[in-house]
């Protein structure tokens, strides 16, 4: 692996952590090991995790309701759900509340592999629209497409999850409410300029076009746009920064 990935398993059972931890170190994985929810809950304050293998069954807190406070801390982190036991209602539930992919105990662990490098090559995308409906639609279209999705309902939503994760590429409304899209683009770029910005606008917003495309965005799109330009666009940005890792790696 090029990066260095942040790892988080949980498990009340300890022997399935050292088993792991040996494992995915012996791969160059970052490992931190938690006994259950509620260490996993601190160490994600503490630290961003690119994937994190979590236990269904768990003593205290469940492996369903510790995914879920995770999720509020940091949702871009890939979560894959373990079990050894009949537990498919809390399955279910984790999967349409956002986990990546169930695995059953004793693992295929080539199939666990397969399935977290899967998952980090996947293109992670923000949404950032003030306007739930159009987020969330806009949320399931790039899911449907194959992309990881992350969405925020404002400018500072978004800037707190930025250092959190690397983001491929976020989709910025111009016209929010406390901090405008291109105020947003200009501390995205601050923080991380090698993210691609595309702003997006349910209005004529001329004045706004040329002051974003100085601070760096790919593109400026108008609602409702055109959905295989919006793709076009992601999957040649992507290629773009694809050749540029190849040549720093040669």
């Amino acid at each position: 692996m090029a990066k260095k990935v942040n790892l988080l398993i949980v498990d009340d059972e300890v022997e399935t952590l050292r088993t792991l931890d040996d494992i995915f170190e012996d791969r160059g994985y970052v490992v931190t090991l938690a006994e259950d929810g509620y260490k996993a809950i601190e160490f994600a304050k503490k630290k961003f995790f690119d994937i994190i293998l979590m236990d269904v069954k768990m003593p205290g807190i469940n492996g369903l309701e510790t995914f879920r406070e995770i999720k509020k801390i940091c949702p871009s982190a890939v979560v894959i759900m373990m079990t050894g036991y009949s537990v498919e209602e809390l399955l279910r539930q984790a999967i349409e509340e956002g986990a990546y992919a169930v695995i059953y105990k004793p693992f295929d662990m080539r199939k666990l592999f397969h399935t977290i490098e899967g998952a980090l090559g996947k293109t992670l995308i923000m949404v950032v629209d003030d306007l739930l409906e159009d987020r969330e639609t806009l949320k399931d279209i790039l899911i449907n497409k194959g992309y990881r999705v992350v969405t925020a309902g404002d400018g500072y939503e978004a800037l707190n999850m930025v250092p959190k994760a690397n983001f491929d590429i976020i989709l910025l409304d111009v016209k929010m409410p406390r901090m405008d899209g291109v105020k947003t683009l200009e501390w995205i770029k601050e923080m991380n300029p090698g993210t691609g910005v595309i702003m997006m606008s349910a209005y004529s917003m001329d004045e706004f076009v040329g002051r974003a495309l100085r601070e760096g965005a790919l593109a400026f799109l108008y609602k409702p746009f055109d959905m295989k330009k919006l793709f076009r666009i992601i999957e040649e940005y992507r290629e773009e920064k694809k050749k540029i890792k190849e040549k720093e790696q040669k």
